[in-house]
């Protein structure tokens, strides 16, 4: 039975029990390189850049005992094949975005994003303090992977449009470019989905390929040039309000790392969370002025669009409900973000509510 099978006919939580009875081999001695991969086109801005300060920061905190050679998407593996190159062992480590892989496991999706999911602040708590961490750990060493979250973009905008979308029906037909469950609401109205690595879009949008996609947001947007081809621009998403990054590293050669030596890659990962977000935070507010000033339209989906994302949101999420690992981690993630949310909407969001109106922002 191949390892795809067995996952989709097996409880995930004996197969990892039994797999970390397994003994750890040697540490392997004098200095290394480990390639990285990534999902992400060379330069594409933000994205790129967390993977680079990723490889930089292994390499310098180890002395050069590790030195990561990055490998951007296409120049050895291409942006949808880092997740099986590394679990097979072809490459030691990648940088990406795991709903790229939903086809591995459905439960992905909660390590990287879904429609009307957390925000980066509610992913944090979930993943470092509500057992988010846990089911990672277990589902990942199925594949023999040791994942660390490893940056956001923040919440992500709605996306480039070739016509102003005023009604869910302006879906239907459109051929447009969203991966992972958010993709799967788009189909639900209608959109022709297409699943396209960053690094391709440009040119999809401009042959009429697709007539429209979402990206990232203003200053990863701008970079890539789509406001050179339309002008129409929705800044609120549905469909990653603070997704996940990942840096996973192939599990055998992690533990054959020194203890030092793995405490460098998590702590790493953990850095990079935080750079990476202020990285688009830093950035976003000029960039949007600027593709304002270049006369992009910055539009918001009406209330009827919004609510017709809720309710193909709530059928994709339910969808692969059979499968009880995926139930626990829906579970697990639907807890938490209640919590949070009933508390950050009477402190955090009355407090920046009121400052805005105060000071007039």
């Amino acid at each position: 039975m191949d390892r795809r099978s067995f996952l989709r006919t097996s409880a995930l939580g004996g197969t990892a029990a039994a797999a970390t009875t397994l003994a750890a081999p040697a540490y392997a001695q004098g200095k290394r390189t480990l390639t990285l991969v990534t999902t992400w086109g060379r330069g594409l801005a933000g994205v790129h850049d967390s993977a680079q300060f990723c490889a930089d920061r292994i390499t310098a905190m180890t002395d050069g005992q590790i030195t990561v050679d990055l490998k951007a998407a296409g120049e050895l593996v291409g942006a949808f094949e880092v997740f099986d190159a590394v679990s097979a062992g072809q490459a030691d480590m990648y940088h990406g975005v795991d709903y790229y892989f939903l086809g591995q496991h459905p439960a992905l999706s909660f390590f990287s994003q879904i429609p009307f999911g957390m925000t980066y602040m509610e992913h944090s708590n979930w993943y470092y303090h509500g057992g988010g961490r846990e089911l990672a750990e277990e589902l990942y060493s199925i594949f023999g992977l040791k994942s660390f979250w490893a940056g956001s973009t923040g919440a992500q905008s709605g996306g480039w449009f070739a016509k102003e979308m005023n009604t869910p029906d302006d879906f239907q037909g459109l051929k447009f470019r969203m991966p992972g469950q958010g993709g799967q609401v788009l189909g639900k109205l209608g959109a022709s989905v297409q699943n396209i690595p960053g690094s391709e879009v440009y040119q999809a949008l401009s042959s009429g390929a697709i007539d429209g996609t979402e990206w990232i947001g203003p200053w990863a947007d701008e970079k890539a040039g789509f406001q050179e081809i339309t002008k129409i621009y929705y800044t609120g998403g549905f469909h990653e309000p603070g997704p996940m990054l990942g840096l996973t590293t192939n599990l055998d050669v992690f533990e054959s790392l020194t203890p030092a030596q793995q405490a460098v890659i998590e702590e790493t990962a953990r850095s990079s969370s935080l750079y990476t977000m202020t990285m688009f935070m830093a950035n976003n507010a000029a960039a949007l002025k600027r593709l304002q000033s270049g006369g992009v339209k910055v539009l918001q989906f009406s209330d009827s669009i919004w609510d017709a994302f809720g309710a193909a949101s709530k059928e994709v999420i339910a969808e692969p409900m059979g499968d009880d690992f995926y139930k626990r981690c829906h579970d697990s993630y639907m807890s938490s973000m209640a919590d949070s949310a009933s508390w950050i909407s009477i402190s955090e969001g009355a407090y920046t509510a009121q400052r805005d109106r105060v000071l007039g922002f």
